[in-house]
């Protein structure tokens, strides 16, 4: 894989994941507890859209095929995305959706903190923009996780299963390919062994403030850096995709 490939797939995950999260956090609008956590929660969802349309047009320019953001968005087979599994997971109940921000955001700031000191400028303007977006995100979201921990028992309860649940999707950040591998040794990319020692503090330090266990070492699943995702992705994308399928070439 040659330097400008592993550029333009690197950058079109980071644009799968923006999307695919902000199509989660989009399904979630008038879902919220309260009236202030409904304009947060709109509100980063439109963050995660704005990055991705950064990250798509780019992906778009230096693929050189003409294809525009929208094209990558929504002119796509379901194998041709590349996002983590874990943000295709449902978002089930509120502590399902906070601890699964609170897991990737963890990973997804200190990536963009490397990012900013990459060699491509432009990947390191886009990933300045977003640091400070998603600094206030996790923030927020673990002031909320530790809320849910360390409140009533049975909202410890659910967040700790939350939890559980969907630790088994995190190996999948940290296991560099050859794409990572490229990116970090030809643009001096994110270092994931040493962002994995990090999160693992970090994440650490958060489930203690939330008086939450920690899960045990086990088994990962992976597989959505290479296309192979659960069943949950494909009726994400039947519903993204369903009016610029049916309607080609549509313009407002």
């Amino acid at each position: 894989m040659n330097s400008n490939d592993s550029l333009m797939a690197y950058v079109l995950r980071l644009a799968d994941n923006a999307l695919i999260l902000g199509q989660r956090l989009v399904e979630l609008v008038a879902a919220y507890p309260e009236l202030e956590e409904e304009l947060a929660n709109a509100n980063f969802a439109l963050d995660y859209l704005g990055q991705a349309r950064m990250y798509y047009t780019y992906a778009g320019e230096l693929e050189g095929m003409g294809r525009s953001e929208d094209d990558l968005a929504f002119l796509r087979d379901e194998n041709e995305y590349r996002n983590f599994l874990l943000l295709e997971q449902p978002n089930g109940h509120f502590g399902d959706s906070i601890a699964k921000l609170v897991l990737f955001e963890s990973f997804y700031l200190l990536q963009l903190e490397a990012l900013v000191h990459c060699s491509d400028t432009r990947v390191a303007e886009i990933a300045a923009r977003a640091e400070k977006e998603i600094r206030y995100h996790l923030r927020h979201n673990t002031q909320w996780l530790v809320r849910l921990g360390d409140g009533t028992e049975e909202s410890h309860d659910r967040a700790q299963a939350s939890v559980d649940a969907l630790w088994r999707f995190t190996g999948e950040l940290f296991a560099p390919d050859e794409v990572d591998n490229v990116f970090e040794a030809e643009f001096e990319g994110p270092d994931l062994f040493r962002i994995r020692e990090q999160w693992q503090k970090n994440v650490a330090a958060v489930l203690q403030e939330a008086t939450l266990e920690m899960p045990e070492e086990q088994w990962m699943v992976s597989g959505g850096k290479e296309g192979q995702h659960t069943e949950h992705l494909g009726f994400m994308i039947a519903e993204m995709q369903y009016l610029q399928r049916v309607h080609p070439e549509a313009t407002w």
